[in-house]
């Protein structure tokens, strides 16, 4: 791809599961990607997946800090000059199978911090960027959840942040329309990763029962985060949902 034309891309939560398996996507069709995560070597184990072609910046960051998110963005304009999409990934589940009345303060602030302030961050970052640049404009898109949807027995933190990413994805969408800054979000259900292995092995169901739940590869998320990055800033895929067909999400399970 001509150097004047690469598309730049940052991907939160790149050393593992969605975020590495959309950034070597990304990378395969001849995107310049930076990785951020919190670990250097996660992200440089997803840099030597994408082959030494491939055009990559690991830059190590915590998207619950300020400071650090700033960073991260400096990083890639020092580097790169512009930015065309940010993939806002980086998440965390919070305590598994821990009761409402029990999740402790420092749990719940802990996914709020990662979940929801470190998107809104990631995403404040890239819209002054979009919005600066010549030409003006980019794309984000949230990794939302069937969490955005629905719950899951004791999964409060991480649903209620789930939930709160869908009007962070519409406030951008409605802010970004006057600088040609658009904004979806793909809400994932059971794609195959380190969070979802419980999946495999059973998992809680709203009627007090365990059972395993199917489960898709994550690749299949990533052809669809691709098809939304590629298409021309004058059409959006507002939200989108990507899930393992026979989970329990339609109608009763």
């Amino acid at each position: 791809m001509d150097e004047r034309t690469k598309k730049i891309a940052v991907v939160t939560g790149a050393g593992s599961g969605i975020g590495r398996s959309v950034a070597l996507t990304l990378a395969a069709a001849g995107w310049a990607v930076a990785l951020a995560g919190r670990r250097a070597e996660p992200l440089e184990k997803t840099a030597a997946a994408a082959g030494n072609g491939a055009d990559v910046l690991c830059v190590p960051a915590d998207v619950s800090d300020p400071d650090g998110v700033t960073r991260l963005f400096e990083s890639v304009r020092a580097r790169y000059g512009r930015l065309d999409l940010l993939f806002n990934n980086a998440g965390t589940f919070g305590p598994g199978g821990v009761a409402l009345e029990d999740i402790t303060y420092e749990a719940w602030r802990s996914v709020v911090d990662v979940n929801l302030t470190g998107a809104f961050l990631c995403a404040q970052a890239a819209f002054r960027q979009m919005k600066r640049q010549d030409p003006q404009g980019g794309r984000i898109i949230n990794n939302g959840s069937i969490s955005a949807h629905v719950p899951r027995p004791n999964s409060i933190a991480y649903t209620a942040t789930k939930h709160a990413m869908t009007g962070l994805t519409k406030s951008l969408s409605l802010d970004g329309r006057p600088y040609r800054i658009a904004c979806g979000q793909i809400d994932i259900g059971n794609a195959a990763t380190e969070m979802t292995e419980r999946m495999q092995t059973g998992i809680l169901q709203a009627n007090g029962q365990l059972a395993v739940e199917p489960v898709m590869d994550a690749a299949d998320v990533a052809r669809t985060v691709l098809h939304m990055a590629e298409l021309p800033l004058e059409a959006n895929v507002q939200f989108a949902t990507v899930m393992a067909t026979s989970m329990p999400y339609i109608g009763r399970g």
